[in-house]
């Protein structure tokens, strides 16, 4: 009997984003694929044969065609997303019959589970572009990484970009805090720090508090607590199949979990006010970054000792400068009523992040 197969096995959840086809009749390998796309988040249909609607087939994000199905559906229209799926790890038929439906890849469980629940996620997801992935992190404390991280968040989403905020740092006091939004409704890290595997990119997102435009992943006002790296990954890889923009406001140490992130930024930008004792912490802080993040960049903050420029300050850390970072006064005025750093179009940091963006994400060299 053809048709959409519906069991108390079935993730069935509501909300869930559609999932692939399934056709096979084996009991306990539509068990295994249903359990699959449960850990993927998403739906699928089931079927027993191809779909008597030509559009079920030729839509469907993803196929899965168990081995016992093979056959019957040898005669569908040829399409790409067609994967064969079994358990029998000597079977010498199973490529001949990947052949013959056109399959993409052929896939043994339960070796292929982790491979397999990625492309289901994906399939669902749609993967396009990647987001542009940047990290910024302070030469020493108190040299304006967070309000800078905010500003090109802020900046980026004003411009209609999908932005993400990502607080790397849990000793910073919260970006949502320099936002004005800690009491904005949403997750926050402790309840991801136990995520392994697969984060779904959308599901993130749309769990995240929405502030100015992006959605910001911040701490709470609790103990803190420590970030696998495991989780680290898989949370920083969701937001950036999101496309659009990422920005990951970092600490300066380097551990297990921030090196996970360095391992998935596009560049970085180190920020050092133009003084000689933080030139000489920043060295420190480039050296530990740098065996990480192969594209780091120092943005040089004023007002600037005597005898310093943006020049030596960058050359003094071989670093190639990303730009000079002017002094905004009445930033912290402005914060204190309410208006996020970068909201002030004109104000030096709102340009230095507009022009920033308008020569990273067009591909040019920032300088």
């Amino acid at each position: 009997m053809d048709g959409p197969f519906v069991s108390d096995r079935s993730p069935g959840v509501q909300g869930r984003r559609p999932g692939p086809l399934i056709v096979t009749e084996d009991e306990a390998l539509l068990d295994d694929l249903l359990r699959l796309c449960a850990a993927a988040g998403v739906e699928p249909e089931v079927h027993h044969s191809v779909p008597e609607r030509r559009s079920g087939w030729e839509s469907a994000p993803l196929i899965l065609v168990g081995d016992d199905a093979a056959a019957r559906v040898r005669g569908a229209a040829r399409r790409r997303g067609v994967l064969l799926v079994g358990r029998d790890q000597d079977d010498p038929g199973v490529w001949r019959r990947a052949v013959e439906i056109g399959a993409d890849h052929v896939l043994r469980l339960p070796d292929a589970e982790q491979w397999l629940v990625d492309r289901i996620a994906d399939a669902a997801e749609g993967v396009g572009r990647q987001a542009l992935t940047v990290g910024v992190v302070g030469g020493r404390g108190g040299a304006g990484a967070s309000t800078l991280a905010c500003a090109l968040a802020v900046t980026a989403a004003r411009t209609g970009r999908r932005t993400m905020l990502i607080d790397g740092d849990p000793l910073g006091g919260g970006l949502d805090v320099l936002l004005g939004g800690e009491q904005a409704e949403g997750r926050r890290w402790p309840d991801f720090a136990a995520s392994r595997g697969r984060v779904a990119g959308g599901a993130l997102e749309e769990s995240l508090p929405h502030l100015h435009a992006l959605r910001v992943l911040s701490w709470d006002r609790g103990d803190s607590v420590a970030i696998p790296a495991e989780a680290m990954r898989a949370v920083l890889a969701a937001a950036r199949r999101r496309g659009g923009v990422v920005v990951v406001d970092l600490p300066r140490r380097v551990d297990d979990a921030v090196a996970e992130a360095l391992a998935q930024l596009d560049l970085g930008l180190l920020v050092v006010p133009a003084e000689l004792r933080a030139v000489a912490a920043a060295n420190r802080v480039a050296s530990s970054v740098g065996m990480v993040l192969r594209d780091l960049r120092a943005v040089v903050r004023g007002p600037y000792a005597a005898g310093l420029d943006e020049q030596w300050v960058a050359a003094a850390l071989g670093l190639p400068l990303a730009g000079e970072l002017p002094v905004e006064y009445g930033l912290l005025e402005a914060q204190e009523k309410g208006a996020p750093p970068g909201s002030e179009v004109r104000g030096p940091l709102s340009r230095f992040c507009t022009a920033f963006w308008e020569q990273a994400l067009t591909g040019g060299a920032v300088a």
